[in-house]
């Protein structure tokens, strides 16, 4: 009857169970059929390593030291490990736990004589024994199978939040990278500037000493040439600032970082923004809020299952013997098995409470998926809209300091043959300098327009360069 009973659990376990908790369905999302800016439409965006398109070597070099020493990524990484031991701690409780076990024990027993009370005798035993047990939760409600799809699925979501670590990352010192060649420009132009105007301000001097230009003419001339010198110490401080917060992208110390191409001769990357649908695959983030809505869900199962029984088989078989050489061959044998059950009775709200906790937290994470994807659609949308304008900007500002060069040579002519006042050179030179600065700026915003798309669109680049699973047993085992 007992073998009868332990086989009906058994049959029971394999044919009866069942999953509780609503099964995972990707949620109906709004996806726009476009983009706002048709002209950007592609059919499919390049998995490539975008950044290689500026054509800078040093750039390369820098993202590379970079997704091999940032710190930010080493703890991603190891936060997938954390994830990964977690799983095969849950999974583990699917399949049956089988341990052994060996004991010795020595037992002395005194008994005193009826009619000697003073004398006795005394019996030392030894007992040697081992055994062999079992144990298996049965999983009638899915209380297990929906724990490991939970730990699957945050097992997932921290990959993904390593792979939006390096998204950021390549951003991140990419941006950088352009803005410290965007500071040198300014820096070099300024300098350029106030060399430029020294030189004019020595000449203006021997003019004044010989009477030729009054005191006034002069002192338009110095504060001219001061305004330049003034600029520099901003600039240099901005480059060391731009240099130190680099380099801690890097993984390295602050200080110095090597260039290679200036502004001018980086290559702008090709712009291909996909197909708006395109994104929930390729959005790391939105894959990492999607799983965790996955873990969210299966969560509610786990928290049901605790109205229903548990139902577990437990055994063990041994020997046991006063001789240790007969511990094997002896005719003592122990065994036992049972199928405890236990079933909660009553529990003052505390199950009705887990439940309604896990479908809130789930209908979080739903909301913060949504949410996510909202924000994704945003932002291609606004970094299309940014570069777009950028390059317009760019070609009227590349037009203005043309101009600009055309009549500050033609000011400077007139007040040299004395047609007008300094006040009309001094204009040209200040608007010129200034357009030229803002030239140059405007070129390292268009660049980082194109770093922020490339970043709201994603891409499968990101596995190319800096792999996620490698040889993790632990996540290998669940692709």
């Amino acid at each position: 009857m007992p073998r009868r009973f332990a086989i009906a659990l058994i049959l029971l376990s394999c044919v009866g169970g069942c999953t509780l908790g609503p099964d995972y369905r990707r949620p109906d999302v709004d996806v726009p059929a476009a983009w706002r800016l048709d002209e950007y439409q592609a059919r499919e965006v390049a998995d490539t390593a975008w950044w290689r398109q500026f054509d800078d070597p040093v750039l390369d070099d820098l993202i590379d030291e970079a997704i091999s020493g940032n710190k930010d990524l080493q703890l991603a990484a190891a936060r997938i490990d954390q994830y990964a031991g977690r799983y095969g701690i849950v999974r583990a409780d699917l399949f049956p736990q089988a341990g052994a076990g060996a004991e010795y024990s020595r037992q002395k027993v005194t008994e005193l004589g009826d009619n000697r009370p003073a004398t006795g005798y005394q019996v030392t035993t030894d007992t040697f024994a081992v055994n062999v047990n079992a144990g298996w939760e049965l999983d009638l409600w899915g209380r297990i199978r929906r724990s490991t799809e939970a730990a699957r699925a945050e097992l997932l979501a921290s990959e993904e939040g390593r792979r939006a670590v390096v998204l950021s990352l390549v951003a991140g010192v990419a941006s950088g990278y352009i803005n410290l060649l965007d500071l040198d420009r300014q820096l070099e132009i300024t300098r350029d500037t106030a060399r430029t105007r020294e030189e004019s301000y020595q000449i203006f001097k021997e003019r004044f000493a010989g009477g030729v230009i009054s005191d006034l003419e002069l002192s338009q001339n110095r504060s001219q040439y001061e305004e330049a010198l003034a600029r520099i110490p901003a600039l240099e401080q901005a480059v060391t600032q731009q240099e130190n917060g680099l380099s801690v992208l890097l993984g390295r110390n602050p200080g110095p970082i090597a260039r290679g191409r200036s502004i001018d001769e980086l290559g702008l990357p090709a712009i291909t923004a996909g197909l708006p649908s395109d994104l929930l695959e390729r959005r790391p983030d939105l894959r990492q809020a999607e799983q965790t809505l996955i873990a969210a869900n299966a969560r509610i199962g786990v928290a049901r299952a605790a109205y229903f029984p548990t139902i577990s088989l437990t055994g063990a078989y041994g020997s046991a013997s006063g001789d240790l050489a007969d511990l094997f061959k002896g005719p003592a044998s122990v065994w036992s098995y049972s199928a405890p059950v236990s079933m909660p009775i009553f529990t003052a709200g505390r199950i009705a409470g887990s439940v309604r906790e896990a479908e809130a937290i789930q209908q979080q994470a739903l909301i913060g998926y949504q949410q996510a994807i909202q924000n994704a659609f945003r932002e291609v949308n606004d970094a299309l809209t940014a570069q777009s304008r950028t390059r317009r900007q760019l070609a009227a500002q590349k037009d203005q300091v043309d101009s600009l060069v055309q009549y500050s040579d033609i000011a400077r002519l007139r007040y040299e043959n004395g047609y007008s006042d300094y006040l009309e050179l001094l204009d040209a030179e200040r608007s010129l300098f200034n357009a030229q600065l803002s030239y140059t700026q405007t070129k390292g915003t268009l660049h980082l327009a194109l770093i922020s798309l490339y970043k709201a669109v994603g891409g499968g680049w990101v596995d190319a360069v800096a792999p996620v699973l490698g040889d993790n047993p632990g996540t290998a085992a669940i692709k």
